[in-house]
């Protein structure tokens, strides 16, 4: 891979990330820059897809084409083939021909039915909670090179820095609107409680003691009903906290 190329592909990973919608729409970008690079060093169409796993959530799947991530989905599925091996040893695994390689059978049948010959997995380093894997596909045996496999390993590691800074960004966006959420839920509490100390002349704690009867009484939730007793006595909609984004 020429210095040119890798910062290329540099520029584009770093454009994903600038422009991106959501983790999906990078790991889709991600692995059409992965195969167009992989396609340029092996002379072959290669296809590419990326499995993301994150600690407590469900594996995020990214692909070139719609063949790269039914297939990665099937890997999944089966918990069996260089993809899964690599991610689970952090290094790249080769299934070099899978007509006479005789490994993962079950995957090696689900590669020759759509016309796949070959397929390499490599890790992508992320934070310890993370972990991500390239899968690429060729449809003829020997393309994957020591040169390409140590093409890919360079492309890896930049995507990997890539992909890394994408799912902090994206984790920082969901805590900030887990925090929203909450100051929400708390504001349209104070609201209603303030609504019962006005009308019944009682402390704050007195007021949120009423709200929590009347929640388990009537077996509603406690904000939702707040958020009843604040509509009916102000007739607008939802209170929210007010702050800036």
């Amino acid at each position: 891979m020429a210095d040119q190329d890798m910062a290329d592909d540099l520029e584009q990973l770093v454009d994903l990330v600038a422009g991106m919608e959501d983790i999906k729409s990078v790991l889709d970008g991600l692995t059409e820059v992965a195969a167009a690079t992989m396609t340029g060093t092996t002379g072959v169409p290669i296809e590419c897809a990326v499995t993301l796993h994150r600690r407590k959530r469900s594996a995020t799947i990214g692909g070139s084409s719609g063949t790269a991530i039914v297939l990665d989905r099937i890997e999944q599925t089966l918990g069996d083939g260089p993809c899964v091996d690599a991610l689970e040893s952090g290094v790249p695994v080769l299934l070099g021909d899978v007509s006479s390689d005789r490994r993962w059978p079950d995957y090696r049948s689900a590669l020759s039915a759509a016309g796949i010959a070959s397929a390499l997995g490599i890790p992508m380093k992320l934070d310890d909670d993370a972990g991500a894997v390239l899968d690429f596909f060729a449809p003829v045996s020997g393309r994957f090179s020591e040169q390409a496999v140590a093409d890919g390993v360079r492309f890896a590691g930049m995507a990997g820095k890539a992909l890394r800074l994408a799912v902090r960004i994206v984790s920082a966006d969901q805590r900030a609107e887990h925090l929203k959420a909450a100051m929400d839920t708390r504001t349209v509490i104070d609201l209603a409680c303030g609504i019962i100390m006005a009308q019944s002349k009682c402390s704050k704690e007195a007021a949120f003691q009423l709200l929590r009867n009347a929640s388990n009484t009537r077996n509603q939730k406690l904000n939702d009903l707040a958020q009843t007793l604040v509509d009916r006595f102000a007739g607008q909609g939802a209170a929210e906290a007010y702050f800036d984004d």
